[in-house]
């Protein structure tokens, strides 16, 4: 998997998004830019360029994809990549086609975690992971860890509620005779609300790795951005191959569940509620199309064929993972608890 690169203004070195400063650096000159400050530049060399094409010259970087012969995963990339290698697999690929402008997405939730800390995180992790292989941890497998900005669908509307229903209280008891009375008060409830939702987020990755990116979720958006393809020098991307009409019905029945929930919840201590009529209204739907970002480990287990990983929400930090197990630890561990206690068994058995 190859990373998307940016140029440094000043000196044509390579830009990375430094998450722990939220700015871009260069590797070589060690310049500092803003979002701000390199969007200003572009522009300015847009309209240099502009210029330049008018007199007959041309010089353009789209973005283009590549699809992995092996797994058939889909890595954004520059246009000048001739070959790399498989996130997923790290099966050498090349390059296919070019990224339709359709899949340029609306927004990007930054990198906030690093590598570094990224890597603590999983080493923390695994010291409560006594039978993962030696292989899974060892220092040349933690650093294939890598920055992947994940597609994602998210869906904003405004919603308006309404529930009638009747509502039952126990009242006063009493006696008379040899019967007793219980005094039931009935009572019409009636309840409207007004509710904004914003981003209900679903995955929109098909392949078989959806739990990588379902797993690490939810995001807080409060540091959601408009997307610049800036936001990717130093780190991966995917290209999203779902499309969020397959979640249309899903997402719009949650919100409305979520709404009814609300306003039942805001009628108050009664013995009973019945529902007589509830009509929940979503308006002005959108959906919205994200990067978000994860750092990943893959692991390919030889013998089984089969791929492990790590993965760490890279605003967050939320973890999850599906880790090899090394049957010899497992067996050694066996070895050294019911050994012993056999014997015990054995012993005792004897005298009996």
């Amino acid at each position: 998997m190859a990373t998307i690169t940016f140029k440094c203004p000043n000196c044509g070195g390579g830009l990375q998004f430094d998450p722990a400063s939220q700015k871009y650096k260069c590797e070589y000159c060690l310049s500092v830019f803003t979002q701000e400050e390199l969007e200003r530049m572009q522009a300015d060399k847009t309209e240099n360029r502009s210029a330049a094409d008018a007199g007959g010259g041309s010089d353009t970087t789209r973005p283009v994809i590549y699809t992995c012969p092996s797994c058939g995963a889909e890595i954004v990339t520059d246009e000048t990549t001739a070959a790399t290698f498989c996130f997923y697999c790290h099966n050498p690929v090349v390059l296919q086609g070019r990224l339709d402008g359709a899949y340029e997405p609306d927004y990007v939730v930054p990198f906030a975690v690093d590598k570094a800390k990224a890597r603590e995180i999983f080493l923390n992790w695994l010291k409560k992971k006594k039978f993962v292989p030696k292989s899974f941890y060892a220092e040349e497998q933690i650093e294939k860890m890598t920055g992947v900005y994940f597609p994602y669908w998210t869906y904003s509307c405004q919603v308006e509620g309404h529930l009638e229903a009747e509502g039952t209280r126990a009242g006063r008891t009493w006696v008379q005779g040899s019967t007793r009375y219980t005094e039931n008060q009935r009572y019409t409830i009636v309840r409207d609300g007004q509710m904004n939702v914003d981003h209900v987020t679903r995955n929109a990755l098909k392949k078989a790795d959806r739990k990588l990116v379902e797993g690490v979720m939810p995001f807080e958006m409060k540091d959601i951005k408009p997307f610049s393809a800036g936001y990717l020098s130093g780190f991966m991307a995917e290209k999203r191959d779902i499309e969020h009409n397959e979640f249309d019905h899903e997402v719009e029945e949650e919100i409305r569940s979520y709404a009814v929930s609300n306003l039942m919840a805001s009628v108050g201590d009664y013995s009973n509620v019945q529902t007589q009529n509830r009509q929940v209204e979503l308006k002005n739907g959108r959906w919205s199309y994200a990067l978000m970002p994860v750092w990943t480990l893959t692991y390919k287990d030889n013998a089984s064929g089969q791929i492990y990983y790590f993965a760490c929400n890279g605003q967050t930090g939320k973890i999850c993972g599906k880790l090899p197990i090394d049957k010899g630890k497992l067996g050694i561990f066996f070895a050294e608890i019911f050994a012993p206690l056999f014997a015990v068994l054995l012993f005792v058995g004897y005298f009996l």
